[in-house]
């Protein structure tokens, strides 16, 4: 039931809301959040609230957002128009400017991405609602609260929904030092009935694609400074490490990281799910060209074919003219190799999205190990055990050691190549109620 002030208007609405969402709905709190994990209903409980807001503010502008204009269109938006039409709620929606009305209250919505906050100053606001917030910068959200003083409004609020990120400013802000006015509400695991008579494994599905600390923050919504200390925490001598000989049926998976000092690469092979890395190439003060060589040095007319991984920025020209896959396009030509070719994206993965994914192939949530080293790939090992991130931060150190990073930057982009399909990763591109 949505209702404004004073009998203007009654809207009612299908929602059966989650005991969560219901206390979220009722929190009295000039600013309110919902956290949980994911499958836990936030979009819908963002949308909900925000037509709540509009029906009793009427006449009064608010805002809708999320970091991104992609999320805020697949997530956020799909959610809400889902909602206006399943109920029959008249609103227009201007595409060009961004700005829905919801006809029956003259209230009118902004529609807004938050990645850039300066462009949040202006209109006042009876209300906003933001989306995936932890991806939001804090600056965003000030912005926001800074316009939130429509003079007009019956109902002054800011909210948000968001999926635990560590110890991070929305933690601390809403959580582990409120700033008076301020209240979250946590949503426990497995609370979204709806989600588990449709997909009754779902959650227990995600423990083959998620590291174990990656689906306690996402799965279960718990706080973890998942992005502190070791980057590859899941990695483990005992279990990943074992003797890897090349299976001359299957192709060989080379994957590069285009640098000079030193000029790093890795081969393995792919058996269903299964990686083993068989050898690495470091050259120190050393060309693609040099590199290809010592590839062929070792593993020359390879039969059952070649992928060739590496850095999407592998792609830009160099000095001489040609850029490092211009390189290895001529050198696999010339060099007679019947059978090959270029795995690569037109971008590279972001780091976070590429480390989960190596994490759980290293170890997944349910205990399965997909990523094996052999021994003599000494370097790699040592990124795997001495990566690690900047203090505070959630940014990969690659200052501390300038040899680090290298090979497993590179193993990365084939991992992500080969394995991106196996789940979603990040915020999720659709709501889920």
């Amino acid at each position: 039931m949505v209702r404004t002030e004073e009998g203007i208007r009654t809207r009612t609405i299908g929602y059966a809301p989650l005991p969560s969402q219901e206390k979220f709905h009722n929190s009295k709190a000039r600013f309110k959040g919902f956290s949980g994990p994911i499958g836990s209903g936030k979009s819908q409980a963002l949308c909900q609230e925000a037509i709540r807001l509009a029906y009793l503010n009427p006449g009064r502008p608010g805002l809708i957002g999320a970091p991104t204009y992609p999320m805020l269109r697949d997530a956020t938006l799909s959610t809400l128009f889902e909602i206006l039409n399943a109920n029959r709620i008249p609103y227009d929606f201007n595409k060009a400017e961004n700005l829905l009305t919801l006809n029956e209250v003259r209230s009118k919505i902004l529609v807004r991405s938050l990645d850039e906050f300066e462009r949040l100053r202006g209109t006042n606001l009876a209300w906003f609602a933001v989306d995936e917030l932890t991806y939001t910068a804090e600056e965003a959200w000030l912005r926001l609260e800074g316009r939130l003083r429509d003079p007009k409004a019956k109902k002054l609020c800011g909210c948000a929904v968001w999926t635990p990120k560590g110890f991070d400013w929305v933690y601390k802000r809403f959580i582990q030092e409120p700033v008076e006015g301020y209240e979250a509400i946590l949503a426990p695991a497995y609370e979204n009935r709806f989600l588990l008579d449709q997909i009754p494994d779902y959650y227990e599905r995600l423990k083959s694609s998620y590291d174990e600390r990656f689906f306690q923050q996402e799965v279960l919504g718990a706080y973890l400074n998942v992005s502190a200390g070791q980057v590859y925490h899941a990695f483990d001598r005992k279990i990943n490490v074992t003797k890897a000989e090349a299976d001359p049926v299957l192709p060989l998976m080379w994957a590069l990281d285009f640098n000079v000092d030193p000029m790093s690469s890795v081969i393995a092979q792919r058996s269903a799910d299964e990686v083993k890395v068989l050898d690495e190439i470091v050259l120190h003060r050393a060309s693609t060209e040099q590199a290809c060589e010592e590839f062929h040095n070792r593993y020359p007319m390879w039969e059952a074919g070649v992928k060739i991984y590496g850095d999407a920025s592998g792609e830009r020209m160099q000095t001489c003219g040609n850029s490092d896959y211009d390189v290895l396009r001529r050198f696999f030509r010339e060099a007679g190799y019947r059978r090959w070719g270029l795995a690569k994206g037109a971008s590279n993965p972001p780091v976070k999205d590429r480390v989960q994914m190596m994490n759980s192939l290293l170890r997944s949530a349910d205990g399965e190990t997909a990523l094996y080293v052999d021994a003599k790939c000494k370097e790699l090992i040592k990124d795997f055990e001495q990566v690690t991130y900047k203090p505070d931060s959630s940014v990969v150190d690659k200052e501390r050691d300038s040899q680090r990073t290298h090979l497993s930057d590179a193993l990365g982009y084939l991992v992500w190549q080969e394995f991106r399909v196996r789940a979603p990763f990040g915020p999720q591109s659709r709501g889920l109620m």
